[in-house]
């Protein structure tokens, strides 16, 4: 259950996950629960920027499959809740029907923003603290937690960041996820506001000016943060790989030589292992005629 990681000895780390591959090698390598990125899917399944384009169908079909695919626990990222607060309370069920285990709403005006990016804006506390008790009582069970992030940090400052998680833990949030903190005295000041999990992003290997300074798991643990989510890590990483392999791929256009590259890429049996073929082969074996 992924509160029980929230309380236990370690802190969660979760890498962002933006398809079946990549929730599958981040169980594999032993992570004990994933996060969708909301701007990894976005990008990845439509081509559009995170700017509230990705609509509610496309995120609760791509986070079915996701779930799906892994024994994992899997939180998902539902943006700003699609609407009001009638309106999240239709979308924590569809999610929850969809097999995640966790969901996570923010308080950005909508259209809302990558929150890295310039130009947010929060819609007022009373709008989401009823956003936040929507999504409360719209759950089937108390095991699905509701993440409130607040972006409140970029618009007003560290102080009403403190007043909203304390108004959003008030209104039954489980854990509370400030977005783009500048560094380990904003984390402190939201850790001490409130006696719920904390849960902090980090762009490890991402050099923008307005990413969250990097800081250690145990630096985080020490001041109290109980969740790290890597958002971004993956997808960029896949982008990185892409973009060599393909490089490789004009190398051989240009020159008309076919080059072995087993540096670029994973094995034919890797990829096999990793989407369990053997199960279907073992279905097939005892089933067709």
């Amino acid at each position: 259950m992924l509160r029980d990681h929230l309380y236990g000895d370690t802190i969660l780390v979760t890498p962002g996950v933006y398809d079946c591959y990549s929730a599958r090698l981040a169980e594999a390598a032993g992570f004990k629960a994933v996060s969708t990125t909301g701007a990894g899917l976005a990008n990845a399944r439509t081509g559009v920027p995170d700017v509230g384009i990705f609509s509610l169908r496309d995120n609760v079909d791509a986070c079915r499959v996701i779930a799906r695919s892994v024994s994992v626990p899997v939180s998902a990222d539902a943006e700003t809740g699609y609407g009001n607060a009638a309106t999240v309370h239709h979308v924590v069920r569809e999610f929850e029907a969809a097999g995640v285990n966790a969901l996570s709403i923010e308080d950005q005006t909508i259209p809302k923003r990558c929150g890295h990016i310039p130009g947010k804006g929060v819609i007022p506390t009373r709008e989401m603290v009823g956003k936040i008790e929507a999504a409360v009582s719209a759950r089937g069970s108390g095991d699905f937690l509701i993440i409130a992030r607040t972006d409140a940090i970029a618009t007003d400052g560290i102080e009403e960041a403190c007043r909203r998680a304390q108004a959003y833990r008030d209104a039954g949030a489980d854990v509370i996820f400030p977005d783009a903190v500048r560094g380990p005295d904003d984390i402190e000041r939201i850790v001490s506001a409130v006696d719920i999990p904390i849960r902090i992003n980090m762009g490890f290997g991402l050099r923008t000016r307005d990413t969250t300074p990097l800081m250690s798991m145990s630096d985080l643990k020490a001041i109290g943060v109980r969740w790290v989510s890597l958002s971004r890590l993956l997808p960029a990483a896949a982008i990185r790989g892409m973009t060599n392999a393909l490089a490789a791929m004009r190398e051989c256009v240009e020159t008309g030589e076919m080059l072995e590259r087993p540096d670029l890429v994973a094995d034919m049996s890797d990829i096999q292992k990793l989407m369990d073929y053997e199960s279907y082969f073992d279905i097939e074996r005892r089933f067709v005629r």
